[in-house]
């Protein structure tokens, strides 16, 4: 049986070459590597593997940005006429992570040893994203390794932006919740106790709304340590539960029925599918092969999970507009433009067209999200911390009006 051996061989020249190759035995490696002038030193079995993720913080994920450039820059070289194995020897030289750069080294001798390009990726599937892995095995199947790789970069630069506009429409909001949460703290933990001291000099007791203030003043000065345990227990007990699947299908669950933020994940994962989908198809995937790997893209078990029902249902002969009608996966725009496409066998470009169109209204949809949550966000903060000053200088105001002043 053929092995993948990893040699040390020196030339006429005595000069050091390190690789791998596959051969059936060492005796054949040596065979081998004689007919290109070299003298094998020592040989032994290359087991393969992924390299530490350690760096990583434990994800072993290639990062988006990284994975992107990839694309693009693999995409260039090969458009250029540069065979796949001398792609790879002039991308791990390139500007990546250290881990990013030893995964492309494994990976080009494997290539180098005889395996696809797709099978020495498939290799490090915790690494790299399925969709991602797959659409390379098309693209050797199909000849149509470069249009692919441009299309991942096309793809994986749209998806990048839309994360960013999400992330960006949340920011302020954000912002404000932590400035309204700190504020809080600190009058709690400063300012009112400053102020029930001179009230007890006074000899004033504090009654309503503004005792209750104290109160909670004094349970958080007195145990604060106690609290700050109790916030990071609660903290981590959520994490944990959201690593579960329960967790994470009930939490699926919730983003995509949520009152503001469901309608933009659904338009999000709408716009994924029309592009990742497109691709598939115009890469020369069959329909049901497609959908398969379109279900691991979704990013949603909830919605995954429906997606793979519908699935079976187009194995089965119903038409893709009948399966996601019944199992309401998408907006009934998208439902209408598949069904337009299916009667006139068009899907792929329709779908590749459609992704525009949803791109905009996540944007429409991030846009209305903050204009929506600023004013509630100013409001909640201006009446927690106005009724907290409010309990506070109350007392004190009382006092200045029996005297007078």
């Amino acid at each position: 049986m053929p092995t993948t051996y990893k040699y040390l061989a020196l030339n006429l020249q005595k000069q050091k070459f390190k690789g791998k190759f596959i051969a059936e035995d060492e005796k054949d490696l040596a065979v081998q590597l004689a007919k290109q002038n070299l003298y094998l030193v020592s040989a032994s079995e290359f087991k393969g593997g992924t390299p530490s993720a350690f760096w990583t913080l434990g994800t072993g994920k290639v990062a988006l940005v990284e994975l992107t450039s990839f694309c693009r820059q693999f995409a260039i070289m090969l458009s250029s006429g540069i065979q796949v194995l001398d792609c790879l020897d002039i991308l791990k030289s390139q500007s990546f992570t250290a881990y990013f750069k030893s995964i492309l080294s494994v990976i080009a001798d494997d290539v180098r040893a005889g395996d696809m390009l797709g099978d020495a990726l498939e290799k490090h599937n915790k690494v790299f994203p399925d969709f991602f892995i797959s659409m390379c095995h098309v693209g050797e199947a199909s000849g149509k390794l470069e249009s692919v790789f441009i299309s991942l970069a096309n793809y994986y630069e749209s998806d990048a932006a839309i994360r960013r506009k999400a992330k960006s429409a949340l920011t302020y909001p954000s912002i404000l919740m932590l400035m309204t949460v700190g504020i809080v703290f600190l009058m709690l933990a400063f300012v009112v106790p400053t102020f029930k001291d001179v009230l007890v000099d006074l000899d004033v007791q504090p009654t309503g709304f503004t005792a209750v203030v104290y109160a909670i003043s004094d349970f958080l000065v007195a145990y604060w340590k106690y609290f700050l345990v109790g916030v990071i227990l609660l903290v981590a007990i959520i994490f944990i539960i959201l690593q579960t699947k329960g967790g994470k299908h009930a939490f699926d669950i919730f983003k995509i029925k949520a009152p503001l933020i469901g309608k933009i994940t659904t338009e999000l994962i709408t716009a994924r599918f029309a592009r990742s989908f497109s691709i598939l198809l115009s890469s020369g995937m069959d329909l049901a092969t497609a959908l398969d790997v379109t279900s691991v893209i979704l990013g949603n078990n909830y919605l995954e999970e429906k997606f793979k029902e519908a699935s079976e249902e187009v194995r089965r002969g119903v038409t893709l507009t009948n399966a996601f009608r019944k199992y309401e996966l998408f907006p009934e725009m998208l439902i209408q433009m598949i069904m337009i496409a299916e009667s006139t066998n068009t899907l792929e470009e329709v779908l590749g067209r459609s992704c525009a169109y949803f791109d905009e209204q996540v944007e429409v949809s991030l846009n209305n999200l903050t204009t929506k949550i600023e004013p509630i966000m100013l409001v909640i903060m201006g009446a927690v911390v106005g009724s907290l000053f409010l309990a506070v200088y109350s007392p004190m105001l009382s006092i200045m009006n029996g005297l007078n002043i």
